[in-house]
């Protein structure tokens, strides 16, 4: 805790383009977090590398993404945002806490069983052991919250479990951290199928929104998101899933409730909603992207920022580790 700050932690992985469901559960939040917390954003370098990649994409992502953070708002001087490789002690702790973690607990992840069935040719050892570094992602910092989706909250339960089973061996050593789950887009839905979540590794890229995407893109996508056979803009989440979805999409890039939102689209066909969510998104996405561009042609400014993040994470991480390694024996000079 600084400054009587609690302490907040969040990772994002530098793999495909990021969509607008990233953007309203993640990206934006994290703005308005750094306000009342101590913040730690990691560039999730290593769980990325769970999949094979393309290492020029990944370096090449990993800047982008930063700068996509700073253009998002995110403020590296009230922020420690770092990648996750530039700290050592997310690789070491790690290590120690595969001893505090049982591979039956990782066999039942959610996240293991649905990636070893779309990679079923690269079931590795890091894709089971995911959770554990996520684990020690959080605990490095003693952080208090996790802000997660409702699809991470198994996540932030392991991290919880492998705590509390530490400090129970050891006293008291790691802060045993709470899931934050967001109100408002916490879950945006793709918009070919809204019974899933947007996601940047969606076989169909026309349901998915790309952070990267034009203006053009972003309405043409928006135009064939699936509805109902209805024509009321109504927030109907059994019943009418994709018009829900796509009233989430609104308020959030509007500001406006779901309340307003039905009021200003009542009477009026699902062809004019489409394309009043695709514009406000696209206005929206517009000046990030350029802001984005300038920053990544100062690539100086952003090596300097992520040196300063990782030394302030290092400060953090290390005191950890050192209270870890003391208390489970191992010779220290």
């Amino acid at each position: 805790m600084k400054d009587g700050k609690k302490t907040l932690y969040s990772a994002v992985q530098p793999t495909n383009n990021l969509t607008i469901g990233n953007y309203i559960g993640a990206i934006r939040n994290f703005v308005a977090l750094q306000k009342d917390y101590d913040c730690y954003f990691a560039i999730a370098n290593m769980h990325a590398i769970t999949v094979r990649q393309n290492p020029a994409e990944l370096r090449q992502r990993t800047l982008s993404l930063l700068a996509l953070y700073i253009a998002c708002g995110l403020n590296p001087e009230k922020s420690a945002v770092y990648v996750q490789s530039h700290v050592p002690a997310h690789a070491e702790l790690c290590w120690v806490l595969n001893t505090f973690t049982y591979v039956g607990e990782m066999e039942r992840m959610t996240q293991f069983k649905d990636k070893s069935a779309r990679h079923a040719e690269n079931i590795n050892m890091g894709l089971m052991d995911y959770p554990v570094l996520m684990a020690a992602d959080i605990l490095l910092y003693q952080t208090d919250v996790v802000p997660v989706g409702l699809d991470q909250r198994q996540h932030v339960e392991i991290a919880r479990d492998i705590a509390q089973r530490f400090n129970n061996a050891f006293s008291p050593t790691f802060t045993v951290p709470e899931a934050l789950f967001m109100k408002v887009g916490a879950k945006i839905c793709d918009l070919l199928d809204p019974s899933k979540k947007m996601s940047k590794s969606a076989e169909n890229v026309n349901g998915s929104v790309f952070l990267s995407d034009d203006k053009d893109t972003v309405i043409r996508k928006f135009k064939r998101a699936v509805t109902d056979s209805g024509n009321e803009v109504k927030y109907d989440p059994e019943n009418k899933a994709g018009v829900s979805n796509l009233l989430s999409v609104y308020s959030a890039f509007t500001g406006k409730s779901i309340a307003e939102a039905e009021a200003e689209f009542a009477g009026r066909g699902y062809g004019d909603f489409k394309l009043a969510v695709g514009e406000a998104v696209a206005d929206k996405l517009a000046p990030v992207q350029a802001e984005q561009a300038r920053l990544l042609a100062d690539k100086d400014y952003l090596n300097g920022v992520l040196k300063d993040g990782a030394a302030r994470a290092c400060r953090t991480a290390e005191k950890t580790l050192a209270k870890v390694y003391k208390k489970i024996g191992f010779y220290q000079i």
